[in-house]
């Protein structure tokens, strides 16, 4: 018998693995790519670290020998000695201010690419990613996948290479006086390491207990802030506040357990071996020192054991700090395990000039755990005719204008715009041809300016503003208090809802686009503001290919054809006059709409 698929809860130490060599992968090439600053970041401080630590109390211990040998303490004994600790000290400080000025470069370029690296690899996510995730917890993610770059080098420096190059140094000088110095010292520490690996792992899934809380708690804070009119309107602070209180709580428990293992029961372990380490040292330094060997070799026998156990009882935190740091990263690294399946071709064809025609051939597509939607649809719409889709909800309208965006991809088939398979397209190409009104059309906390001139960056001031005139948008702009140079806030919500349609239809308009695509622009507008958007549509579609999805039948009576779809067959194609004279589903939906929408009690039994 074949083996069983892993489940969830085996998957996930795979999955933390891989994203952690994930993260270390991206870290290692920022450190490649400014390797000129990172070396001598990463090194300097190191070799500072031994002329204060190692080299001055070499000198010390050496004077010290001279002078319990019977020699006078003179100027010829001590100047020479002096000069040297001072000449080391000074020059150690020079590594490490020079170590310092390259590493906050190496820190700064890293952070900077990380960050244009992790909005680049969200930006190539599938729409349903964004649909799945908090768009708190994806900030933080993506920010501590930069930020923490900075504390992975700089633990990387101080905590590991400013202690193991020290080591190496202090083994080179304690074998020039017996090999029995190095091997005590070396097997302690190799002992230690050999019983902190276990416990760091144990402790490894409370750490990934506690990064999940973390990420939980700052979710439901951007959750809560960006629907805070909602949680106004219903009264409910109380309850966010008790769900905020309640995953803070949980936050609070995972990071002390996660703390109190590393406390009680790693750095218990340390401490001991730190003290037995200690011990042997001295007594090792006592005996070669009352030996063939003098007190310049107790000095810095003792001196030299006793920086080697600060290292033993430092593992535990650097190996936190390295841990947390790339815990972090991982956090967002692991996003990136899962790739985006909408894809630019290896081989992209480019834009050709050959109409804005749109054709359907044969498309299959269905959501992910769910029933096939389209099975062999097949859809033809002309080169600059206006077409308008209607039919009840879940009958595939809006996941027509999402496949024609190429959000998605389709199952089977294709979908053509001038003759050319829009999957042969680099989505950029794709998107360029098409201006999307949506139905709540998105507005970023910028400018009013900056949120029409996100339809084509770099339009001058004077075409964004015949593109506002176009669609009514200096009817109110013109008295705002800064004009287009107001911030509409976050998600727009210093306009009405009327005014944010106009806002995305000026977009539009400033786009330019051959093909305006309209995914219920007007359905939940005023009448006032209806009208004034309908005159703007209107005179952009002129000469246009449109495309109209609209439950309000009203609104798409005038088009050149209608497709009336429902569970994603066409059940009816023909201008608004055929399909009333005709008297089917859509004769049936225009008598049975009341209020301009389709989801009224009666339409259950109307498109059967």
């Amino acid at each position: 018998m074949g083996g069983s698929a892993p489940t969830a809860v085996d998957r996930r130490p795979s999955t933390r693995r891989s994203a952690v060599l994930l993260a270390l992968r991206y870290y290692a090439a920022e450190l490649r790519r400014n390797r000129a600053v990172a070396v001598p970041g990463l090194l300097l401080p190191a070799l500072g670290t031994i002329g204060t630590n190692y080299v001055a109390p070499l000198i010390v211990a050496q004077l010290a020998g001279t002078l319990s040998t019977g020699a006078g303490l003179s100027a010829a004994t001590v100047l020479p000695a002096v000069l040297w600790f001072v000449g080391v000290l000074l020059g150690a400080e020079v590594l490490w201010r020079i170590g310092i000025h390259c590493l906050n470069r190496t820190d700064g370029r890293g952070i900077e690419h990380l960050y244009v690296v992790g909005m680049n690899e969200l930006l190539a996510k599938d729409t349903a990613f964004f649909h799945e995730n908090f768009a708190g917890s994806l900030t933080k993610r993506v920010l501590s996948f930069a930020s923490r770059f900075e504390d992975f080098v700089d633990t990387l420096t101080f905590g590991v290479l400013a202690n193991l190059v020290p080591l190496l140094f202090a083994s080179v000088v304690l074998w020039r006086y017996d090999p029995l110095l190095v091997v005590v010292l070396i097997g302690m520490l190799v002992v230690s390491g050999g019983l902190i690996t276990p416990l760091i792992r144990r402790r490894q899934q409370l750490v990934d207990r506690r990064e999940a809380a973390i990420a939980r708690v700052a979710g439901h804070v951007a959750d809560s802030l960006m629907n805070m009119d909602t949680v106004r309107a219903f009264a409910a602070e109380d309850g966010e506040v008790a769900e905020h209180r309640s995953r803070v709580l949980h936050q609070r428990r995972a990071s002390i357990l996660s703390w109190d293992y590393g406390n009680l029961r790693i750095d218990t372990v340390v401490a001991v071996m730190a003290v037995l380490t200690n011990v042997f040292g001295l007594l090792i330094a006592v005996g070669l020192g009352g030996g063939r060997l003098g007190v310049e070799a107790l000095v810095v026998t003792f001196i030299y054991y006793l920086g080697a156990c600060r290292i033993m009882f430092e593992f535990n935190q650097i190996y936190r700090r390295l841990e947390s740091s790339l815990t972090e990263a991982a956090q967002f690294a692991e996003l990136l395990l899962d790739p985006p399946t909408v894809l630019d071709p290896p081989s992209p064809e480019p834009l050709r000039a050959a109409g804005a025609d749109v054709r359907f051939e044969r498309v299959d597509f269905g959501y992910p755990g769910g029933q096939p939607l389209f099975r062999g649809l097949d859809l033809a719409l002309p080169s600059g005719s206006k077409v308008g889709f209607v039919g009840r909800s879940g009958g595939g309208k809006s996941t027509l204008a999402r496949l024609l965006l190429r959000l998605m991809d389709v199952d089977g088939g294709r979908i053509l715009i001038g003759g050319q398979d829009i999957a042969r397209l680099r989505q950029a190409d794709l998107r360029s041809l098409i201006a999307y009104v949506p139905q709540d059309p998105a507005m970023f906390h910028r400018t009013l300016r900056d949120n029409i001139a996100f339809g084509r960056p770099g339009a001058t001031d004077a075409e964004v503003r015949r593109a506002a005139q176009a669609a009514h948008v200096t009817e109110f702009a013109d008295a705002l208090p800064d004009g287009f140079d107001t911030l509409v806030g976050e998600r727009g919500v210093k306009l009405s809802g009327g005014q944010r349609q106009r806002v995305a239809v000026a977009r539009a308009i400033l786009r330019d686009a051959p093909i305006l695509l309209l995914d219920e622009a007007t359905s939940a507008l005023d009448s006032e503001s209806e009208v004034l958007i309908q005159q703007a549509l209107w005179q952009l579609m002129e000469g246009r290919t449109a495309l109209v999805v609209a439950h309000r039948l009203s609104t798409v009576a005038r088009m050149d054809q209608l497709v009336v779809l429902d569970h994603g067959r066409v059940v009816e194609q023909g201008t608004h006059a055929e399909l009333i004279e005709s008297d089917g589903a859509y004769a049936r939906l225009w008598r049975h709409q009341s209020g301009g929408f389709l989801d009224d009690p009666a339409m259950a039994a109307v498109a059967g």
